[in-house]
């Protein structure tokens, strides 16, 4: 097993990093590595240039438009856009919900939608949890009930991120109201702007909305957007699931943070306190290990073995990880990691902070909000169950 890169994926990746340096807006490399408020622009212009370059689809493959590149080209090329400061790409039109349309919907779809996704200029939204409907995904209960040529659909989804922003949702749904639940699921694609859609924005802790409730009441959406076949949902839901736990993992993302911990670490000087130093080297060797064992399941691959299916494991402890960073964050910062400023995590702010360094300012906001990462996308605990069944049965 060679865990090492070949002199042409150096090339590849420092052909990636000179583009991305000259591409990637200041400004927006700038709220990135200081935790700063990202606005839509901010995000989807990033799409937008990715989008131009035909790097969006960084994932797919050429017959849909992606650039061919090798699993180790794109993994360098996400570790890269990371340490840069590139926003995370929002996945869940080219990550998620093309995959799904690739592999299990018709040609019309696939010329309808994949396009406005992969240049960046469709944002979408994923319709999967519900109150009650969380890691027990099957007990759905948004209903969707075929007249004629369209199916009204009924119900609600929650926690259904940037959802204010967004132009279309993938939204599960259920079709058959007998039997297992699994198999009365539908994948439905969904306009937005449809009458009787909803959107209301929660307001987080740190007084930002990222996460939304969705309204369903009697929207009609023509037959032509089901995916795949009718009561085959759930099929569909678990190809598409797979590709967000691992994509939760988010190595380079954590490498670039375990930087951030140490520049204020250093300001707080807490490098010479060996006990906390000790907690920044506890940490690196677990962000070391998660991007070996995810660098296992690259090479198994590019030396054309079965790789393994550890999607689940690379949530669990992504996740764990991306949370005690945080923790250690806000242990460095000390009380002016504390308040929650809203005016200070926009850029232009010019108020005053607390003990005047304004870059703790978003430090307990996301504290917060990466409690969740062990929830979403199957929590940890359930993901541990799988696991264990996985391995004995």
């Amino acid at each position: 097993m060679n865990l090492e890169y070949t002199e042409q994926e150096e090339k590849f990746r420092e052909e990636v990093r000179l583009w991305i340096r000259e591409n990637l807006p200041a400004s927006t490399a700038e709220k990135v590595h200081n935790g700063w408020r990202l606005s839509r622009e901010d995000m989807q212009g990033w799409h937008k240039i990715l989008g131009k370059k035909g790097w969006l689809t960084y994932r797919w493959p050429e017959e849909f438009g992606g650039p061919g590149w090798s699993i180790i080209e794109r993994h360098l090329f996400e570790e890269e856009c990371a340490l840069a400061g590139a926003p995370r790409l929002i996945p869940y039109g080219p990550v998620m919900v093309a995959p799904v349309i690739m592999a299990f919907g018709n040609r019309a779809q696939q010329a309808r939608f994949l396009p406005g996704i992969a240049s960046g200029e469709v944002w979408w939204s994923q319709g999967y949890s519900e109150p009650g409907s969380g890691s027990d995904l099957a007990s759905l209960k948004t209903r969707a009930e075929r007249k004629g040529d369209v199916y009204i659909v009924n119900g609600q989804k929650i926690w259904t991120t940037l959802a204010q922003y967004g132009e279309w949702i993938f939204c599960l749904v259920r079709t058959k109201f007998d039997g297992k639940p699994q198999s009365g699921i539908s994948f439905l694609l969904i306009d937005m702007k449809s009458p009787g859609v909803t959107v209301r924005p929660i307001k987080l802790l740190d007084g930002d909305f990222e996460v939304n409730e969705v309204w369903f009441d009697n929207v009609e959406v023509p037959v032509e957007n089901l995916v795949g076949e009718e009561n085959h949902g759930w099929t569909y839901a678990k190809h598409l699931l797979a590709h967000e736990r691992s994509n939760i993992a988010e190595v380079a993302r954590a490498k670039r943070e375990l930087g951030r911990l140490r520049r204020i670490a250093r300001k707080q000087n807490l490098l010479d306190d060996f006990r906390f130093r000790d907690e920044i080297t506890k940490l690196e060797v677990e962000i070391q290990a998660l991007e070996i064992l995810v660098l296992r399941v690259l090479s198994a691959e590019r030396s054309g073995k079965k790789a393994l299916d550890i999607a689940g494991l690379l949530k669990i402890r992504g996740s764990e990880i991306q949370q005690r960073y945080s923790e250690l964050m806000m242990l460095a910062a000390g009380p002016s990691a504390l308040p929650i400023i809203e005016e200070a995590l926009d850029i232009d702010w010019a108020g005053s902070y607390p003990e005047g360094d304004r870059t703790h300012a978003p430090l307990a906001g996301t504290y917060f909000n990466l409690r969740k990462t062990t929830i979403y996308g199957g929590s940890n605990e359930i993901q541990r169950n799988i696991i264990a069944q996985a391995l004995l049965g």
